[in-house]
């Protein structure tokens, strides 16, 4: 008899286990894997991190681009003595041609149609030209001077900005002509989609700042000097 009762209590036992084991092995099956990837929709932060934001590079350029064929209205907002001449004087920005990673655009102010912003874009950032000729289309003695743009630029509050220090090229220019004081030039040009574009001259004792309302398109000014009708 307790050989009997030894068996029935070892039965009794190995059932418990048994069913304790089973149960322990379905809930491991209906369990994600301690390595299993996450839900998408558990880290909708992860997802969002693997989305790469436009550079502010990216969002000033593809805002010019997206002006080509179309010239905005401006006026002068600095105000020192030197453009005095200026402030009364119309100006006009055209975004007159955009041929892959190059833009041109002419910038007129009342008749005088001399002027003509040439912009490249390359690996190292962005390279800025002024482009100067005479009314017969001759070169400017002073034309091409420019800067090399300092980095992907910088967005602060919605206003996107472009540096161009004075490059060695112009410095050199402006030296052989007489015009120490330039070899100091910072350009910028500023951009609030939709809304602005800013071109601005500084250096010690000299700002000169044109600004254009995006929001209105004004008739296409005639085509600036020494450049061909297409």
């Amino acid at each position: 008899m307790q050989d009997l009762s030894r068996l029935v209590r070892l039965c009794a036992t190995l059932c418990v286990f048994v069913t304790l084991l089973l149960a322990t092995s379905a809930c491991r099956d209906v369990s994600a894997p301690p390595d299993a990837p996450a839900s998408p929709n558990a880290h909708p932060g992860e997802l969002a991190a693997d989305i790469t934001d436009p550079s502010p590079l990216d969002v000033w350029w593809d805002t010019l681009a997206s002006l080509c064929g179309h010239a905005f209205a401006g006026e002068l907002v600095s105000t020192d003595e030197a453009d005095a001449d200026l402030a009364a004087q119309p100006m006009v920005m055209h975004v007159r041609r955009c041929e892959g990673k190059r833009l041109e655009i002419p910038f007129h102010i009342g008749e005088n149609r001399s002027r003509t912003w040439v912009l490249t874009r390359h690996e190292a950032g962005l390279h800025l030209q002024h482009d100067h000729r005479h009314e017969d289309g001759s070169e400017d003695e002073v034309t091409l001077y420019g800067g090399q743009s300092d980095g992907l630029g910088n967005e602060t509050d919605g206003v996107y900005t472009q540096f161009f220090p004075v490059d060695d090229f112009s410095k050199q220019l402006f030296g052989t002509h007489g015009l120490g004081a330039s070899t100091a030039n910072v350009w910028s040009i500023e951009v609030v989609p939709g809304e602005r574009f800013s071109y601005i001259l500084r250096r010690p004792g000299r700002h000169f700042q044109a600004d254009f309302d995006l929001r209105q398109q004004v008739e296409v000014p005639p085509t600036p000097w020494g450049h061909d009708e297409s």
